[in-house]
């Protein structure tokens, strides 16, 4: 009797036990997973936008964002210097590139030949600041405090890349002609630091241009209803990382941004005529070194002329694919 009553009494307590070990061991694996495998597997998506003038000849535009690299981060930065067999026809950077103020040269050698490629580049608010920690649950409020960290040498990386020929679209309007396609860029500073000042750049861009291309970190609607009032095809951004941290069949938590959830990755329709382009980005802040549903990525954009009956193509790469397909 006193054997089944103890059985009895112990047994929701070994259940209980049970339910909170296994809980604690998947909690374990998703952390695991999400910090050391999912934010190192990195991957190339394609995509294909019918947005240049009818008559130009196709554009291939390689997307860049959020790297956020510390000069320890060996992995991402070969993974990285692969990307110049690409060959892109464009490199456009927008922005957070640092996370150390020792990284700067770890950027430049991982983007290698990249930067003897025409580019154009806008910067983010981790391009001047540092990261800092900071509550995780600030982010689901899209109007909390912004914490600064200490100065980044974001000078001395805009001389590396203007030396190497990149563009600093930065609140100017620059046009260059590639590969016979001619484009028309303007680009903002940060707007999640309200940096931008669109007002530099404000006006129809150049309507002989096959290509009408705008650049922010941030995704901001003020900011992409801008560039859509005055007739840009594509607006290419970063920031949000994809979300970052998602759930299977839900999506992003958070986009970081006034956008919604539906925009935080990849294109979507912005307005009557204009395309937007989020880059989920490479890295994370090395306060939050987790990715969940949702991988680093570098994005391939093949812009093609507009005609009836275009349709967009998304696709993604995993590491072992872009490597087959760098050899």
């Amino acid at each position: 009797m006193h054997s089944d009553a103890l059985t009895k009494l112990l047994a929701p307590t070994s259940a209980g036990a049970r339910l909170a070990v296994g809980t604690a061991g998947l909690a374990t694996a998703g952390l695991v997973y999400s910090t050391v495998i999912e934010r190192n597997a990195f991957a190339l998506r394609h995509n294909t936008l019918a947005v240049l003038e009818p008559g130009a000849s196709p554009l291939r535009v390689l997307h860049l964002s959020d790297l956020h690299m510390l000069p320890r981060q060996h992995l991402k930065q070969a993974w990285l210097s692969e990307l110049e067999a690409l060959e892109p026809d464009l490199v456009v950077n927008t922005g957070d590139n640092l996370s150390h103020p020792a990284a700067v040269p770890s950027v430049i050698q991982a983007l290698g030949g990249l930067l003897s490629q025409p580019g154009l580049f806008v910067f983010g608010s981790n391009d001047y600041f540092g990261p800092k920690p900071k509550n995780p649950f600030k982010y689901f409020k899209s109007d909390h405090e912004r914490i600064h960290g200490d100065p980044l040498p974001w000078q001395d990386l805009r001389a590396a890349f203007t030396e190497r020929g990149w563009l600093d679209a930065t609140h100017t309007v620059r046009e260059l002609e590639v590969n016979g396609v001619r484009i028309a860029a303007a680009g903002v500073d940060d707007p999640h630091i309200n940096r931008d000042r669109y007002e530099t750049v404000a006006g129809r861009p150049n309507p002989l241009a096959h290509l009408r291309l705008g650049l922010t970190h941030s995704p901001e609607p003020r900011v992409l209803d801008r560039f859509a009032d005055d007739g840009y095809d594509l607006v290419m951004a970063g920031h949000t990382h994809g979300g970052q941290l998602c759930l299977p069949f839900y999506g992003a938590l958070v986009t970081n941004c006034e956008i919604d959830r539906s925009r935080v990755k990849g294109v979507s329709n912005w307005g009557a005529s204009m395309k937007l382009h989020v880059s989920a980005g490479l890295g994370t802040s090395p306060y939050a070194p987790a990715r969940f549903c949702c991988r680093p990525e570098v994005t391939l954009l093949t812009l093609t002329a507009v005609s009836h009956g275009d349709a967009d193509f998304d696709a993604e790469q995993s590491l072992p694919q872009l490597a087959s397909e760098l050899t």
